[in-house]
């Protein structure tokens, strides 16, 4: 479900309440850690609904830089490809973390244009089990998203979601971006 619609220079930027493996998109961004081992949150629901080739892949790809993104294939899930993106931990926001959020987002986004993508979908990285707070986080996440989609060197990727399943949580986020963008 559509919660928020935001056009630039002609891409769409949607903020949706939906699973992340129910998107209807060429590719998912999943909230990794350096290892890209996938076991739980976001990473762990992608792994079991993708299949075990998912995580055989991550292995061969790891480790990843906090702040650096990779990709595998979708193992048994409907979408080109899984982009794996490693956000930081959140250390009370004086460890580099923004900047660290920042390039995990934006990095990945690099990547679906470079992958020749027309959409895809993110979660609000680091936010879950990482511990990042939300408000900070959004503020992060969607001036990434923004900032890449009025970019003019886009050449393929159209539409991106941020993603979450909570309707509490994306009425959270909703506000958030009303009062900041």
């Amino acid at each position: 479900m559509v919660i928020l619609e935001k056009e630039l220079n002609g891409k769409k930027f949607m903020l949706v309440r939906n699973s992340i493996i129910e998107e209807k998109v060429d590719a998912i961004i999943n909230p990794a850690n350096e290892h890209l081992a996938h076991g739980g949150g976001v990473a762990g629901l992608i792994s079991r609904a993708g299949g075990p080739e998912i995580q055989n892949e991550s292995y061969e790809k790891a480790p990843v830089p906090t702040g650096q993104s990779t990709y595998t294939t979708a193992g048994r899930l409907p979408f080109k490809y899984i982009l794996h993106t490693v956000g930081p931990i959140w250390n009370g926001g004086d460890a580099g973390e923004p900047a660290l959020l920042k390039s995990a987002v934006t990095t990945a986004l690099q990547l679906s244009d470079r992958l020749q993508l027309k959409s895809v979908s993110l979660p609000s990285i680091s936010t879950g089990i990482f511990g990042y707070p939300l408000e900070p986080a959004i503020k992060i996440i969607v001036g990434a998203i923004f900032e890449f989609l009025a970019s003019e060197s886009i050449s393929y990727v159209q539409e991106v979601h941020l993603c979450d399943y909570s309707e509490e949580k994306v009425l959270e986020i909703k506000e958030i971006i009303a009062k900041n963008f």
